[in-house]
């Protein structure tokens, strides 16, 4: 009898550990290394958006603000705790914990996306980028070589935006978006990165339609409200690969109108990733 019971454990702990492992692949886990467009793009409405669809994510964001791709270089080499490391777990919590190196956020899941970034001023000046980005891929690779690395497409500033990093583009949006276009492209052709989430091309859809070139902020920065959903919208639409027109959700202080057009601004700019597409709302 000792021994029929002990097998009896023995398999309903296999049945148990197997249904919990089947439990945990249908959770998405994405990590961005980033900086505060980083937590524009996730950190806000993207969780919302997923439970919507009954999906469940954990979004986790290593942040330092302004923070080039060099940087993060620099700090993967030194294991430098130089990070805010914002994460949100299952029930959609945000959890901040300063003083985080990479190594140990990168360990700190099995993390399905490993999304890189430019800082904004530099975003378009593909030379610079990859003066940097294929050792970050590098030291991203060998740590969690299971995880698929994503490019996140950051926007171009406001027409009127005070920023001292637009002079690299001559104070010129459309300059910007261009030349940001042009290096996700040939990243995005290079076929290190799975996809880029174009969100710059999502807002560049939506400051076509009737709220206009009011995307951000302080000029750079995405408006807290709409602007910060149309980013969400995007990532939500490329991780999931579901029609984000389709999802019932929207932020409490969007209205109506707002939220049609940030989610038909991501749709668009899914479909077509490196062309401005006019938003007609």
């Amino acid at each position: 009898m000792k021994k029929i019971s002990l097998l009896f454990t023995i398999i309903v702990v296999l049945f148990t550990t197997t249904t919990a492992q089947q439990k945990n692949t249908n959770i998405l886990k994405v990590l961005a290394i980033g900086n505060s467009f980083s937590e524009d793009g996730i950190e806000n409405y993207l969780y919302d958006l997923a439970k919507a669809a009954n999906k469940q994510i954990i979004i986790g964001n290593m942040y330092i603000g302004g923070a080039p791709v060099k940087l993060h270089v620099n700090n993967a080499q030194s294991n430098k705790k130089a990070y805010a490391y914002r994460k949100i777990n299952l029930e959609g919590q945000k959890k901040n914990t300063k003083g985080v190196s990479l190594e140990e956020a990168l360990k700190d899941e099995d993390w399905d996306f490993i999304s890189l970034q430019q800082a904004s001023p530099l975003s378009g000046q593909y030379d610079v980028i990859m003066q940097s980005l294929p050792q970050l891929v590098e030291y991203v690779k060998n740590l969690v070589p299971q995880a698929k690395l994503v490019y996140h497409q950051t926007w171009a500033y406001q027409q009127d935006s005070k920023h001292k990093g637009f002079v690299n583009y001559d104070k010129s949006q459309t300059k910007m978006y261009n030349g940001i276009v042009d290096a996700t492209k040939k990243i995005d052709k290079s076929k290190v990165f799975t996809f880029v989430v174009p969100a710059g091309t999502a807002i560049q859809n939506a400051r076509t339609s009737s709220v206009g070139d009011t995307y951000t902020r302080d000029g750079y920065h995405l408006e807290l409200n709409y602007g910060r959903f149309t980013a969400a919208c995007t990532w939500y639409e490329k991780l999931f690969g579901l029609d984000v027109r389709k999802n019932p959700w929207k932020p409490e202080k969007v209205t109506d109108l707002q939220a049609k057009i940030a989610k038909e601004a991501a749709h668009k700019a899914v479909k077509k990733p490196f062309k401005v597409s006019k938003v007609k709302l």
